[in-house]
């Protein structure tokens, strides 16, 4: 069997060989064989998918990086796919659809745009998400520069009550912010 990826030292976490190899399996049948392949695989499932941790399993940050490259060759297939069948300016619309749904959030008040967790929970500290999405605001209202490497590699300090957002909704935003930003990149 093929190593796809460095392990870590037997004592450390990585990620579950296993479910990795059988996951990057899939994902090259999807990508060579589109239309074939038992489930078709969209960019969000690659940004979405997460291994179980297990001693002497692959580096994390390894399998991270190969899924982003992933993710962005997902991203171009649709595009160019996108593109030969509709045009590069209704593809350019599209991403501007996609994009005006995620704008309503944008406007409202700092340390409101996402719901809190409960107050035994701890969740990203609203003000560092709050930061980050002025920098999105910024791309939209101004072109300003933004990059889905910087989006994916966000990190939040962590609080609780109403002074967090909930992680699971901040990441569903980010996820859909990042296949926008792909497609930008690549058109």
């Amino acid at each position: 069997m093929t190593v796809l990826f460095p392990k870590v030292g037997s004592l450390k976490l990585g990620y579950n060989t296993t479910q990795v190899e059988e996951f990057f399996d899939l994902a090259r049948a999807a990508y060579e064989r589109p239309g074939e392949a038992e489930k078709a695989l969209e960019p969000l499932d690659v940004r979405r998918m997460a291994f179980d941790l297990k001693h002497g399993g692959y580096d994390t940050s390894a399998v991270d990086a190969a899924l982003d490259r992933l993710e962005t060759a997902f991203v171009g297939r649709q595009r160019e796919t996108y593109v030969r069948a509709n045009g590069q300016d209704a593809w350019m619309q599209e991403l501007a659809t996609r994009a005006q749904t995620l704008y309503p959030r944008l406007r409202r008040p700092g340390g409101e745009r996402f719901a809190h967790p409960s107050l035994v929970s701890t969740g990203y500290r609203a003000s560092d998400v709050d930061e980050l999405l002025a920098r999105v605001t910024a791309f939209f209202d101004r072109g300003a520069p933004l990059t889905a490497d910087e989006v994916r590699g966000a990190t939040f300090r962590s609080a609780h009550g109403s002074r967090a957002y909930d992680e699971g909704t901040v990441d569903a935003f980010l996820a859909r912010m990042v296949d926008i930003l792909l497609g930008v990149a690549e058109g």
